[in-house]
């Protein structure tokens, strides 16, 4: 599928500018055709050979913009998503 590997391996960073990971996975709604959230793990070399199992969700309606970088809002009630409707086709 294109957008997981458009978003597979994208750092994310939160409010305060640090990057709490990378994009491992996205889960999908498969009934409206949207993400519902993103998998993040941490680059680290045990989870690169499989031995670790350290992941955060993060909700999409956290993520406050997607580029060459995911930002994500300080709160799920900041203004300003410029990704809210982010639809798979």
């Amino acid at each position: 599928m294109r957008i997981n590997e458009h978003l597979k391996g994208k750092q994310v960073i939160d409010s305060s500018g640090m990057v709490v990971g990378n994009v491992k996975d996205i889960e999908l709604n498969w009934n409206d055709n949207r993400i519902e959230a993103i998998v993040l793990g941490q680059n680290s070399i045990s989870e690169s050979l499989g031995l670790s199992k350290d992941e955060k969700i993060i909700p999409y309606d956290m993520i406050k913009q997607i580029g060459d970088k995911i930002l994500l809002k300080k709160d799920k009630d900041e203004p300003g998503s410029e990704t809210s409707g982010f639809e798979i086709i």
